[in-house]
């Protein structure tokens, strides 16, 4: 069966949530990230076929910071030209109120999500956005080049160092100028403060804010998990990795030029394809953890589907995004780009198994995920985000040592909390 045809039997199913309607052009806007958009392409024709609605996506940058600044501006003006948004998981405290309320929509379908999403895209007892896929980041690493030198996936970061030192020099003296140790994203971003809350959190160094609201980052546990990092720039990271997005890291992998990279389940499907250097070649674990007493650190991502309480759509928007958050959507959105269901009971489907073996293993990396401190913080997480991350940029960069640099950090957030969040 060609995959064109498992798609569209995928969605039988889902067609079933819509009715024909009166024909009603629809804004969709997202990150252009892998092959998001390709099966966003795939999808929004399929649910023209079954309503008669026209759907226009409207790409963004991948960047989530790019991406979050643009959301702002055209729901502060109460601009009409998106219908649906697709919003990360730790935005729907600081947008609710721009949003529809699903929860009427949805109670038919939302109780087979995991809870603990649902949970993240509820405000004030409102359902504002609809699960659509998750994220835990894994370590990829390169089997037959770990195999080669008798190595086994690293536990902790400084076993990651020492291996992929040891292979990257190896692999260079060999004749493979190009190939790197290890490739992460250290752009000044929202991915930044990703990788480095994992580094820290596995390091017992905290989660920047904590639950109760304290403010918890300046510790020397994370100063120092934050000088490790440091130490890889121009050792086992190219200088370059100071401006490098998902799709940077990505790109160097897929070439066959790193012994291992972090990065998030839609890489795997995409490392297998037809065209890149590493297909059958690598596997993925868990991230590394700072040491062998400490536990494992995954940021928890995930992207949503919210509808523009400024639509003139609203109805044929709610079913856009019914449709697209279905089971039978979802399980195509795993065969296709392998992204992780929202939705429990597709991590026990034998054909995603067979397809995308790395998401049924990627079920108690999510469950055990960490999350990013948006709930504490509420409206004020994207500021506490961007110092978080400058800071930890200027560190890695050579501006100020990680100490120094936490501190200052420290005095800014207490300064934005306030008398509280």
């Amino acid at each position: 069966m060609k995959f064109t045809s498992m798609f569209i039997g995928a969605l039988t199913g889902a067609t079933m949530l819509c009715s024909p309607a009166l024909s009603a052009e629809l804004k969709f806007v997202t990150g252009a990230t892998g092959a998001d958009i390709e099966f966003a392409q795939k999808t929004f024709a399929a649910f023209e076929k079954a309503t008669g609605n026209k759907v226009t996506i409207v790409p963004m940058p991948s960047s989530t910071t790019d991406q979050f600044g643009q959301y702002k501006l055209w729901l502060a003006a109460g601009s009409s030209d998106i219908d649906v948004y697709m919003t990360d998981v730790i935005w729907a405290p600081q947008l609710a109120d721009q949003f529809v309320d699903l929860t009427d929509a949805s109670k038919d379908v939302i109780k087979a999500h995991f809870p603990s999403i649902v949970e993240s895209q509820t405000v004030n007892g409102k359902v504002v956005a609809l699960p659509y896929f998750t994220d835990a980041p894994a370590l990829y690493y390169r089997k037959d080049l770990l195999d080669k030198y008798g190595k086994k996936a690293p536990a902790t970061w400084d076993d990651l160092a020492t291996i992929a030192k040891e292979i990257q020099d190896k692999e260079r003296a060999a004749g493979n100028k190009d190939m790197q140790g290890f490739v992460f994203q250290g752009n000044a971003y929202e991915g930044l403060t990703c990788d480095a809350l994992e580094w820290v959190k596995s390091s017992g160094g905290g989660q920047i804010v904590e639950a109760d609201g304290s403010i918890s980052i300046n510790n020397p546990k994370a100063a120092a998990a934050i000088e490790r990092a440091k130490s890889w720039v121009g050792s086992i990271s190219p200088a370059g990795v100071l401006g490098y997005q998902e799709e940077d890291s990505r790109g160097i992998w897929q070439t066959g030029n790193a012994v291992f990279m972090r990065n998030w389940p839609y890489a795997y499907g995409l490392g297998n394809s037809a065209d890149s250097k590493v297909k059958n070649q690598f596997g993925v674990v868990p991230l590394p953890a700072g040491s062998a007493s400490d536990k494992s650190a995954a940021t928890l991502g995930g992207w949503n589907l919210a509808v523009s309480k400024y639509s003139k759509n609203q109805k044929e928007a709610i079913q856009l995004a019914l449709f697209m958050a279905s089971a039978e959507n979802q399980k195509a959105n795993a065969l296709f780009a392998s992204h992780l269901p929202t939705i429990v009971a597709l991590y026990d489907d034998a054909d995603i198994a067979a397809k995308q073996p790395i998401i049924p293993q990627w079920k108690n990396v999510f469950l055990n995920a960490v999350p990013r401190p948006s709930a504490p913080t509420k409206v004020k997480y994207n500021e506490v985000s961007s110092l978080f991350w400058n800071a930890v940029h200027d560190t890695m960069s050579g501006k100020g040592s990680a100490k120094d640099n936490l501190e200052v950090l420290e005095a800014k957030i207490t300064k934005l909390k306030g008398a509280n969040w």
